[in-house]
């Protein structure tokens, strides 16, 4: 994400939200939010186990377990490396951490056999982020941000999207020039890997701010221009040295920090938001006019955005987002610890 990890503790002394409340988050007409869960310590990721509770991971290293109502989760985990995401397949749930990814096997409702499967990746400025598993388990894919904010990387894997096995072995570098791809999900019908990707810091002024945070669609051996190439939020094209460069599937607002991103499975919004993508984005537009909101993105058959307007706003810090089993959208806020939950008004 664009504010950098190690400074995630010092946001927590901003002005947020009273914990469990929801108080300032505006949803559209024909909606309702209210809190499913609270007493967290920073959520950064979330994801149904096997077992029907959701998992969720914390900034400090923890992993907890949460359902509609909890407000004190009991810790799991200890002692992960800053995790910024988690996916299950089958009963094997695997963690991304600064520089590595971990392994556990739920077996009697507890996480046991704990396994680091890669260890020493690049990590700086950025770090790894979240982890997918790719359309029939076979795969993993991965986010790999950048060390620096505009350099030339020494690691191949910086500024990446990875794949391996799920054993750990076989790990390849998808796609590069992605300063950070934070959040990574398939698309259900299509198989297409969508990432968020936040843009460099040091372009733009206060009035004219640059560049444009993106979505774009994962394709093997496709470059996305970092460093030399950025969307242009004022343009809505790339600009700079662009050869080859593959195009985004949206231009985002610039400085926002998109991060987590879900795909709208459920079937009880509007049928209008079917497959629709919903993206979380932590910071804010230099104006403040934008940000700390979810925005809706319409998508075409081919992949490319059809528009890109505000679903739901007032949160503190939205990161992670989960399309609930009864086709509610859970938010994750970073700031208070809350995991609030969208829904249609009517439905359960």
């Amino acid at each position: 994400m664009r504010l950098l990890v190690c400074s995630l503790a010092a946001l927590a002394a901003l002005a947020v939200p009273a914990a469990g409340g929801t108080l300032g988050i505006r949803v559209p007409a024909g909606f309702r939010v209210e809190t499913f869960a609270g007493g967290l310590s920073k959520p950064t990721a979330m994801a149904y186990g096997p077992d029907g509770r959701i998992y969720v991971t914390q900034t400090g290293g923890t992993l907890v377990a949460i359902k509609r109502g909890t407000r004190s989760p009991r810790v799991l985990v200890r002692g992960l490396r800053t995790p910024l995401g988690l996916a299950w397949r089958s009963s094997t749930l695997f963690v991304s951490e600064q520089g590595r990814l971990e392994r556990f096997r739920l077996s009697g409702g507890r996480l046991q056999d704990r396994r680091v499967l890669v260890r020493g990746l690049p990590f700086g400025r950025h770090q790894q982020d979240n982890v997918v598993v790719g359309p029939g388990g076979g795969r993993l894919y991965w986010g790999s941000g950048s060390t620096c904010d505009i350099c030339h990387e020494k690691d191949r894997r910086s500024a990446t999207i990875l794949s391996l096995r799920p054993d750990g072995t076989d790990l390849r570098v998808v796609a590069r020039g992605l300063r950070n791809p934070y959040g990574l999900a398939f698309q259900p019908g299509t198989g297409r890997l969508y990432a968020t990707v936040n843009g460099q810091d040091e372009i733009g002024t206060q009035s004219d701010p640059e560049p444009a945070e993106m979505l774009v669609v994962v394709r093997r051996g496709a470059f996305y221009g970092w460093p030399g190439c950025w969307p242009n939020a004022r343009t809505l094209r790339l600009s700079g040295r662009c050869r080859g460069v593959t195009q985004p599937a949206a231009y985002l607002e610039p400085h926002s920090s998109a991060d987590g991103l879900a795909f709208y499975t459920g079937h009880s919004f509007p049928r209008s938001y079917a497959g629709n993508v919903l993206i979380a984005e932590w910071g804010e537009y230099l104006s403040g006019r934008f940000g700390r909101r979810v925005v809706r993105v319409r998508l075409a058959p081919n992949g490319r955005a059809r528009s890109v307007t505000t679903f739901a706003a007032g949160f503190a810090h939205p990161l992670a987002l989960l399309v609930d089993r009864n086709g509610g959208l859970l938010v994750a806020d970073w700031g208070p610890g809350v995991v609030y939950r969208i829904q249609a008004r009517g439905r359960p």
